[in-house]
């Protein structure tokens, strides 16, 4: 095997582990709210959604034609430099993941994935190599102002949506009425699961393709190859199966009390956005859309609590997103470049997977699962720690 094999063979495996993170980190999208209501079986629930995330990544690629181009300018670098630029890239979003899982803190995959590649380029490139503002295109155009817009219009619609829920079945029946929704909520969840499968596991697809760009094994204007999107829904599925219970956790039970009323407006409102992002293929954040929707059923349910204070520190993990993963993915790139050649790939891929390694047993000693997901949720003792604090803080906070 040539080097240059073996380095584009260890970006597409850190490109599909960053598939299989987005799966765990992204389950509580789809069915948080199905879990919290009771609607569906924890691991049922995710079992569901893993198939429908892998089913819907076969339904669209146009995000994955878009994921790649409009944020960074790599047309000036190719072969082992561009490999360098996307496999940092990568393993910034990847240790962001999974440090704010770690947290409990439903942080976007995307903004990972994009402040990673950012990073990494600024790196290689210097601050010309990113695409600030240019149209309808550039980080501000794609990322800043979708970011901006869509949890905020999610949550005017299903807070909307919720209060006409209320209002229509004011006077019937709680108990009919609640079972009632827990079936529609099984339907709503579903959808969102497919609209995740659609819109995120493209967006891999499309770093695995410019990777085989770098490397010569594909041209700009070549068909997305079957095994890149079997291999991506493949490993989207199989990470959201995994559970992600600690973001569940957060989302179903930290922000708001959800009743089943509530779940099924929050969950119709998120398959709505993100369906018709995917349809224009516009590499949206679903957490940030999910969450939305979340504290918009709960501002749209009268008298309902909601925890503001858990609102901010999802705040607080989207702000800090770009900047730290871009940051880890411009040392990687640094630490890339010092070393040079086979050998610095090798000794990056060593530190991610000694890295992700720790987090996963610094997790144990707060293990969430399905069968705690659901406890009671006590802001003062068990709300996840803000970003900044480090894993011991959060050891009797998460679950």
């Amino acid at each position: 095997m040539s080097a240059e094999l073996l380095v584009l063979l260890i970006v597409v495996l850190t490109a599909l582990a960053f598939d299989f993170t987005n799966g765990f980190h992204d389950t509580a999208n789809a069915m948080a709210t199905s879990i919290a209501t009771g609607a569906l079986p924890p691991r049922t629930a995710v079992l569901l959604s893993g198939f429908l995330n892998l089913v819907g990544a076969f339904l669209s690629v146009a995000v994955a034609a878009t994921v790649a181009a409009g944020i960074v300018d790599l047309s000036e670098v190719s072969g082992k430099a561009l490999l360098d630029i996307v496999f940092a890239g990568l393993v910034g979003g990847i240790l962001w993941n999974l440090f704010t899982w770690l947290l409990g803190l439903p942080s976007s995959s995307s903004h990972a994935l994009f402040g990673g590649l950012i990073g990494a380029t600024i790196a290689a490139l210097g601050w010309d190599g990113v695409i600030w503002t240019s149209g309808h295109t550039g980080v501000l155009a794609k990322i800043i102002i979708p970011a901006l817009l869509a949890p905020v219009v999610a949550a005017l619609v299903a807070s909307v949506g919720s209060w006409l829920v209320y209002r229509i079945t004011r006077g019937s029946n709680e108990k009919t009425v609640e079972s009632g929704f827990r079936w529609g909520q099984i339907g709503s969840a579903s959808l969102v699961s497919l609209a995740h499968g659609t819109n995120d596991a493209q967006k891999t697809m499309g770093i695995i393709f410019l990777a085989l760009i770098a490397h010569g094994s594909a041209s700009a204007g070549d068909p997305l190859p079957l095994w890149v999107i079997v291999s991506c829904a493949v490993a989207i599925a199989a990470g959201t199966c995994l559970g992600g219970w600690r973001i569940i956790r957060t989302l179903g039970k930290g922000l708001v009390d959800i009743a089943p009323p509530q779940g099924f407006a929050a969950e119709s409102t998120s398959a709505a956005i993100i369906l018709t992002s995917a349809h224009f293929g516009l590499p949206l954040s679903t957490t940030q859309t999910v969450t939305g929707s979340i504290l918009g059923s709960g501002l749209g349910r009268p008298g309902a609590e909601v925890r503001w204070a858990v609102l901010g520190r999802m705040v607080v993990a989207w702000v800090l997103t770009l900047p730290m993963a871009g940051l880890v993915g411009a040392l990687c790139w640094a630490i890339l470049h010092a070393i040079g050649g086979t050998a610095g790939t090798l000794v990056v891929f060593a530190l991610l997977i000694a890295a992700a390694t720790f987090i996963w047993l610094r997790s144990r000693r707060t293990a969430v699962n399905s069968h705690n997901v659901n406890d009671d949720w006590q802001q003062q003792t068990d709300a996840p720690a803000a970003p900044l604090r480090g894993p011991d803080s959060v050891r009797h906070e998460i679950g």
